[in-house]
């Protein structure tokens, strides 16, 4: 039998339902599949509990022996059997069943059991079909595989692939943690605005767009930065943003142009402060989503226990390469280091960019314990307090894990003179070609200019965390509808 006879036959199906009477606009039900294994999965084989229950779901197995019929239905909790008897239902309720297929949304009444081979299930005296599939479900191990159909799909996904529905849960686990983390410590939640005239508070491409009513070009945000440090200017002190942000960029294993971000600011904090809160949410966050600090990462025992080790970008460097880097090299000579280890090097770029890069081509990828690299060149952290003496370079870390980007953070800049001298040698760049490059924000100028106190700056990519604590390998298995070409 062809698809196409199986999917006509399931048409029959549903317009008998609706000539009948149609199905129901609502269902109550009295308990779930997770709740019933916890107060019932101690029960032997073939017992009886004279508790009746309904319950309600996907039909996601199904198998048939004369006059008894095994269900599974799948809902947000778990799998619980149905066990259908022909002496228990009648033969006009079990032939009614008898017609229900996979993928058909059914609820039941009945007594909970324990079949003969010791299966927890509801033994069923009444039923009604909620709804009707019109499709044949793939088959779990070989119909929805691959994962450009998965993620296409989504729906089917996570009907038939149980690890998607883990994923899905653990990120609902993981962006509450983060919130909880965050409101604990006094900090506020706000939302600023999606749309802007001009990007701000990355080196990122923006995708454009345009305001009709307006009539203006505008463009989705690439960071919530700006607006987050001009809530610290008037006085939150402690605020936090959980939202979308978007850049023009390519799709690969760790990137998706539209994702998600935490952003905090806590005023009177430095980097140091944000380095200490990092490692306690971070690990925080592992225990509530999967239960401890210790985890398997594609394979690598990983310990997010706090503390976390920290270490400058110029050491690392010089110790990967096995000699001294620093900013007293000639720059013909730095330029030659990096072409040497595979960098495509800008002859715009200085000193700072190109350790930068250096660090990015050669240490990154070995960096699997978690670590906060700290001390980043000035010329590529345009919004970064430089440390005192020390002009070339900023009070910044990234947290890597796993050879990955997870946190960024530094001393939030506050002397306006120097935002606007570090603004305008961005803005140089972007006139020789480096789109990514920031533009001058005039009116977060502004702000600074009616002070801002010291403040400590976070920014935690939450899909990465996500795929961190799931072992997902893609950032595409752990958004539920990421960025994909039209077919």
């Amino acid at each position: 039998m062809t698809d196409s006879d199986l999917t006509e036959g399931r048409r029959r199906h549903y317009q008998e339902l609706l000539d009948s009477g149609g199905l129901p606009t609502r269902f109550e039900r009295t308990a779930q599949a997770a709740e019933l294994h916890e107060q019932f999965d101690h029960l032997g084989a073939g017992e009886e509990t004279d508790t009746e229950v309904t319950v309600a779901g996907r039909i996601i197995l199904l198998r048939s022996f004369g006059k008894l019929i095994f269900a599974t239905i799948s809902e947000r909790s778990g799998r619980i059997q149905l066990f259908v008897d022909r002496k228990v239902l009648g033969a006009e309720g079990f032939a009614g069943f008898e017609r229900l297929q996979l993928g058909d949304w059914v609820g039941a009444t009945g007594e909970v059991i324990t079949t003969k081979k010791g299966e927890l299930s509801v033994r069923v005296t009444d039923f009604t079909i909620l709804s009707k599939s019109l499709h044949p479900l793939p088959e779990k191990w070989h119909g929805l595989s691959d994962i450009e159909t998965r993620s296409r799909r989504r729906y089917l996904d996570l009907i038939v692939n149980e690890d998607a529905r883990r994923v899905a849960l653990a990120r609902s686990s993981v962006i509450s943690e983060l919130r909880c983390q965050f409101e604990e410590r006094g900090y506020i939640e706000v939302e600023t605005p999606i749309l802007a005239i001009e990007a701000t508070g990355a080196t990122a491409r923006p995708f454009h767009t345009h305001h009709n009513a307006l009539g203006i070009d505008m463009q989705l945000r690439i960071a919530t930065e700006l607006h987050l440090k001009r809530l610290i200017v008037g006085g939150l002190e402690r605020v936090f943003e959980i939202g979308r942000v978007f850049r023009n960029e390519g799709v690969d294993a760790t990137h998706n142009p539209e994702f998600t971000m935490l952003e905090s600011y806590e005023a009177y904090a430095d980097f140091n402060d944000i380095m200490t809160l990092t490692e306690a949410v971070i690990s925080a966050v592992a225990e509530a989503a999967v239960g401890g600090t210790k985890i398997t990462y594609q394979g690598t025992e990983i310990d997010l226990t706090p503390p976390y080790r920290r270490a400058p970008m110029l050491d690392l460097v010089s110790e990967t390469l096995g000699r001294e880097v620093s900013f007293d090299i000639d720059l013909e000579e730095l330029r030659s280091l990096a072409s040497s280890q595979g960098v495509d090097v800008n002859h715009q770029w200085g000193h700072g960019r190109l350790i930068y890069e250096i660090f990015d081509e050669v240490v990154e990828s070995t960096l699997v314990q978690p670590i906060f690299v700290t001390h980043y060149p000035t010329e590529v952290s345009p919004l970064a307090r430089t440390i005192p003496g020390q002009p070339e370079l900023v009070e910044r870390f990234e947290l890597f894990i796993s050879g990955a980007e997870y946190a960024n953070a530094f001393s939030e800049l506050a002397d306006p003179i120097d935002q606007r001298r570090r603004f305008e040698a961005q803005s140089a760049s972007r006139d020789a070609g480096d789109d990514e490059a920031h533009v001058i924000d005039e009116d977060f100028l502004l702000a600074l200019e009616y002070g801002m106190p010291p403040t400590g700056g976070l920014g935690i990519g939450v899909d990465r965390l996500v795929m961190l604590l799931t072992d997902s390998a893609h950032i595409r298995d752990v958004i539920l509808f990421p960025t994909m070409r039209p077919e």
